[in-house]
């Protein structure tokens, strides 16, 4: 049976089960209604003892592919603020839901991650039996520009990235282009985005009598369709071997963003950028300076923690603080005047790129100022995400 809604279409054709993410005017970004359905449609494809496999795949204004997620829609997180919309809560409790599924998924899940990945698109791609990218591929986590923090389990996938780089990538939101994912561990295979229709197509013609062919298969096709071999073959573990650094990879990552504080780490990179005035160093700095101060400690103490945690235990922890980040009571802010509100209001409401945080620099945190973000405002038979188990 095919199920059909505006915004996520999904059918099921011979044994696989096809979504596709339809909010293109808006980069696919979702929306409460699209976490929904894409809870529908994956309970759904799950229990149907027919399907042996799903694949996800974004749309382009332009057609299929080209888009994959922008993430969250946070412009519907700035009206909800303002407007008290108390649907707000159910979109971060049935998103962080969501992604615990997909982690936990049955059947072997397949994210055609063409174009931009970020946030909540990486959400729905983490944690999964393949991840395909492609030269056109834009993956980040840049919650930090917006006085959020790298959520939809960042604190699990992020802190599981190889070193330090984890830090690097949750506070800095760097961008990763094409197969530089792979050297992270946040992509398995990169592929031309020529190929992506025949596969898609394949996918649908071809007569499947296990899960595990169809992941062989596209592993296949990523092979013979590879935009740079060396790199699609690249393990996480061999990231400070020259040939597989990404281009924004330096040998300062792990010395700096294992410092204590991201106070200290301004500090490193300062006394780097005396001594060499343009590079790695300066533009690493620059990004942090621009970034929520209190949001760049939060996230900090995030992945600090989450490396540790299982991956139901750091959604509820995500829970707890993205509730802080709209109701920052220990701080007496909430709504327009917290951080995540002013951030996004300069990023995309008023398009300033002029947040004015609170506190304004990095040097101002002080630890009471964090702490409480990690505190859960419900008791633990009542936690929203109380029903989460790890079983893989």
């Amino acid at each position: 049976m095919n199920i059909y809604s505006e915004e996520v279409v999904s059918e099921k054709i011979g044994a696989i089960g096809f979504i596709t993410l339809n909010r293109p005017k808006a980069l696919n970004a979702l929306s409460l209604p699209m976490v929904r359905e894409l809870t529908h449609v994956l309970r759904g494809f799950e229990s149907d003892a027919e399907v042996l496999a799903v694949v996800i795949r974004g749309s382009n204004k332009e057609g299929p592919f080209g888009a994959f997620c922008a993430g969250g829609d946070i412009r519907y997180f700035h009206q909800a603020t303002l407007s008290g919309d108390a649907s707000l809560e159910d979109f971060f409790t049935e998103e962080y839901n969501l992604n615990h599924i997909i982690h936990t998924y049955r059947k072997p899940y397949i994210a055609l991650m063409d174009g931009i990945v970020m946030g909540g698109g990486m959400g729905l791609s983490q944690g999964i039996a393949l991840r395909v990218v492609t030269e056109r591929t834009q993956m980040a986590m840049p919650e930090t520009q917006i006085g959020l923090f790298p959520d939809v389990g960042g604190g699990y996938f992020l802190s599981r990235c190889p070193g330090n780089t984890g830090e690097y990538l949750a506070l800095t939101g760097q961008l990763l282009r094409g197969a530089e994912s792979l050297a992270v561990g946040l992509a398995d295979v990169c592929i031309h985005s020529n190929a992506l229709v025949a596969v898609w197509d394949g996918l649908q013609s071809k007569s499947w009598k296990h899960g595990n062919d169809v992941v062989a298969w596209v592993k296949e096709q990523a092979a013979v369709h590879a935009v740079n071999a060396s790199q699609s073959e690249t393990d996480s573990s061999q990231i400070k071997n020259a040939s597989t650094r990404p281009s924004w990879w330096d040998a300062n990552i792990d010395t700096i963003f294992r410092l204590p504080t991201v106070s200290d780490m301004v500090q490193a990179l300062s006394q780097l950028v005396s001594k060499q005035p343009e590079g790695w160093a300066a533009e690493t700095l620059k990004a942090l300076r621009q970034r929520s101060p209190l949001l760049l400690a939060v996230s900090l103490e995030q992945i600090r923690r989450g490396r540790s945690m299982g991956l139901s235990d750091e959604l509820r922890m995500e829970r707890d603080m993205v509730r802080h980040c709209f109701h920052a009571d220990h701080l007496s802010r909430r709504g327009a005047q917290t951080d995540t509100a002013e951030g996004i209001r300069a990023l995309v409401i008023d398009k300033d790129r002029q947040p004015k945080w609170l506190p304004a620099t990095i040097e101002e945190i002080r630890p009471d100022m964090v702490t409480p973000f990690f505190q859960s405002p419900w008791p633990t038979a009542l936690h929203p995400l109380r029903h989460l188990v790890d079983t893989y």
